[in-house]
């Protein structure tokens, strides 16, 4: 770990290669435009880890984990992991609605299989369209439940932006305080939107051996 951290810099894992932060809701994971966006978690990590370099990113909105290479050999190693999917993460979020668990699933994994673009007229909003989008995919588990919503495990198969967000609100579930995909009155269900990095695992790329990494959601 670094001798000081910026104010607001959790690191939950470093050594020379990589590094694993819990990012907050409603911090940007790497610069916007505008001088009023430069606070974000790739600074606050360059400034205990000048040689820390993004390789993923998160939602503002999203919270928890986030990797971070040290160096440019690091970098291209991880982004290749991820290109080639052998990075494994895993989100919790609560969604509007019950969301019963699949009938026809042995292990109570349900699959989301829908195409996702941009929405041009409304960039940076993504859509659904089984003809001219990518191919996405997420995997999901009902994990808990209330009488109006559902604690869900969500696993991105694919890594589209917002695919998360699109799918649930796709198939009637939205996350609850989501701002950019949810009614009104399931964004006023929660203060911030109810999606957070919770699990990441990987090979190590220079040691090979498995690394698993655990955030609990805060809400």
């Amino acid at each position: 770990m670094a001798d000081s951290e910026p104010a607001g810099l959790e690191t939950l894992y470093a050594d020379d290669h990589l590094l694993v932060f819990n990012k907050p809701s409603g911090l940007l994971s790497v610069p916007g435009r505008g001088e009023d966006k430069q606070d974000c978690l790739s600074a606050r990590a360059q400034q205990a880890y000048p040689d820390a370099l993004v390789v993923h990113r998160l939602d503002m909105s999203t919270s928890g984990l986030l990797l971070m290479a040290r160096g440019i050999d690091m970098q291209r190693r991880l982004n290749a992991a991820f290109a080639g999917r052998t990075v494994a993460k895993r989100y919790t979020a609560v969604v509007a609605g019950r969301l019963a668990p699949p009938t026809d699933s042995p292990d109570g994994w349900g699959q989301i299989d829908l195409a996702i673009r941009v929405d041009w007229p409304n960039r940076p909003l993504r859509m659904v369209d089984p003809d001219g989008g990518k191919p996405s995919c997420t995997r999901w588990q009902a994990i808990a439940a209330t009488e109006h919503s559902t604690r869900l495990l969500l696993e991105p198969v694919t890594g589209r932006s917002h695919q998360l967000r699109v799918h649930l609100a796709a198939i009637g579930h939205p996350i609850l305080g989501d701002a950019l995909y949810a009614p009104s009155a399931v964004q006023a269900q929660a203060p911030r939107l109810l999606l957070h990095a919770s699990r990441l695992e990987l090979l190590h790329p220079v040691t090979g051996l498995a690394q698993s990494f655990e955030s609990p959601a805060p809400f």
